[in-house]
């Protein structure tokens, strides 16, 4: 095994460029992995813990672009190299022919001058600038970039507020406006539920829930996941909040996010009891007793039961949800005893290996009161466990292969899963797993067939543990909608086919895999 890095002075590429090209890199013959990044410091770090940092790219300046390509001997490394020189070079190619494509906002704005939302997906240090040349123009914005300072977001946030504007993000990665999906969305029916959300997947996660029930959705609004900070005070949440109240085509609103700060917290209910509205409150492994005994807020512990219970607010008939929880639970007990059959005394421990942060987040909160032992992670809960070092397993784990530490230079897994097939398969070796458990999100921007690039690589896993004379238990969840561009059932079947056992929602995938390892 070699590693070789190649330095670009002075050379700057979108992001999602970059990741495209780590990715044709990475399934290129005899590469083992490869990143392509920006020298900052953080890009760095994560480098080093890569594996992937050379004394060349140690002594490189943030300005300056890193090729870093570790091969299984020195050809093939200086083929990727090239490789990557070629997709630079033609990424930043002069387009010839074709539509005018306008390269500044004002540009934009001059062609399209009745355009009121802009979707800005730039490097950190650069969004910031973008953002407040959109919001000057009187424009909504889509913030995706992260790596966007506090300053800068409550400055903004402020400003936005102000105007009357809504300002998403930073890190946002969802949203839903008017029918109109941005960034990782599902496609959904128009409805009566509003959603503001500070979780992007926790988001499509409860959408498609409802559109499966036949719940369509007038808005979601993703609102940046350091939005409920105290220190940003809940600035674009509570805008959100009040504009979905207001709307004539929302009847039921849904919040959803982690446990905001106190104050924050507090201010989030008074606002949401002062409406009529019925409002579904999921503050993911928050206290429950701490909301408010108001009528029409309704407190939810999972995504799974704020989807319920959004539905039984609109339609009182549909009844009391929790017979319909419980009698699931049992099925899946049930199910978790006869494949924990099957399994080796060996096999002690669950690994979660998710591409949805708030997904991950939903697990370790079924999993907190469901398992004996902790689990540990490089996303944990409040006083959780952290990993000691998230590329390797040891006891109970939820992995978040979506967070900043996997992704610099590499796809999202949302997009691209060569990552996540490499844990897999290393989780698999391991005769302490007992059940690996995957998320497999759908829809826009997503990859266009998850379960096809998963489903080889769950055969595989499951193989290299009978080679070792044992079963391994893989379960999946699915969210997504039958109309996505990957269709919901078409996925649900590669899966099942690979010997996946698939589960209706995160929760419950998540309790099948926790009730298969506790006890």
């Amino acid at each position: 095994m070699i590693i070789q890095a190649m330095i670009k002075p002075s050379e700057y590429h979108d992001s999602v460029s970059l990741m495209l090209v780590a990715s044709e890199l990475s399934g290129l013959e005899g590469v083992l992995d490869a990143a392509v990044v920006m020298a900052t410091e953080a890009n760095k770090a994560i480098l080093a813990g890569a594996g992937l940092l050379t004394p060349e790219i140690r002594s490189a300046n943030a300005n300056d672009l890193v090729i870093s390509v570790k091969a299984g001997d020195a050809g093939r490394a200086a083929q990727a190299l090239e490789k990557a020189e070629e997709l630079l070079k033609k990424k930043a190619a002069p387009e010839t022919g074709g539509s005018f494509k306008p390269k500044t906002l004002r540009s934009a704005l001059s062609l399209q001058p009745d355009a009121n939302l802009a979707v800005i997906s730039v490097a950190g240090r650069y969004a910031a600038d973008e953002a407040w040349e959109a919001l000057l123009h009187g424009l909504h914005v889509l913030l995706f970039s992260d790596n966007v300072s506090l300053e800068d977001e409550i400055a903004l946030k402020e400003y936005a507020c102000d105007q009357g504007l809504l300002l998403m993000g930073p890190g946002a990665g969802t949203a839903i406006l008017n029918g109109v999906a941005l960034g990782f969305a599902n496609v959904l029916p128009h409805g009566p539920v509003g959603i503001v959300s500070a979780a992007g997947t926790g988001l499509q996660e409860v959408s498609s829930l409802l559109a499966r029930r036949g719940v369509g959705l007038s808005q979601g609004i993703g609102t940046g996941g350091r939005d409920l900070k105290q220190e940003v005070g809940g600035r674009m949440f509570l805008q959100a909040l009040r504009a979905l109240q207001a709307d004539p085509a929302t009847q039921v609103l849904v919040l959803i996010s982690k446990p905001p700060a106190e104050d924050i917290a507090r201010r989030i209910l008074q606002q949401a009891a002062a409406c009529e509205k019925p409002t579904v409150v999921c503050f993911l492994g928050g206290d429950l007793k701490s909301m408010p005994l108001v009528a029409n807020v309704i407190p939810a512990r999972t995504l799974q039961e704020c989807s319920l219970l959004a539905v039984q607010a609109l339609r009182p008939e549909t009844g009391d949800i929790q017979p319909q929880l419980e009698e699931e639970k049992i099925r899946l007990a049930r199910q978790a005893r006869e494949i924990k059959g099957r399994l080796a005394a060996s096999q002690r421990y669950l690994r979660g290996l998710y591409s949805g942060g708030t997904l991950c987040y939903e697990a370790q909160v079924i999993w907190k009161d469901l398992l004996h032992e902790p689990v540990s992670s490089n996303a944990p809960l409040p006083g959780g466990l952290t990993m000691p070092d998230s590329t390797r397993s040891s006891g109970h784990c939820a992995v978040d292969l979506g967070e900043e530490e996997f992704t610099v230079g590499r796809p999202h897994p949302m997009i691209d899963n060569s990552l996540r097939i490499r844990r897999l398969l290393q989780e698999a070796r391991d005769p302490q797993t007992a059940v690996i458990l995957l998320d497999v999100v759908l829809g826009y921007g997503a990859h266009p067939d998850p379960a096809g690039e998963l489903a080889p690589a769950i055969r595989q896993a499951r193989e290299l543990a009978r080679t070792g004379a044992r079963e391994l238990a893989v379960v999946a969840s699915v969210t997504g909608t039958q109309g996505d561009p990957q269709g919901l059932g078409r996925t649900i079947a590669t899966l099942e086919a690979s010997g996946a056992f698939v589960c209706d929602c995160n929760a419950a995938a998540a309790y099948l895999a926790g009730s298969i390892v506790s006890g």
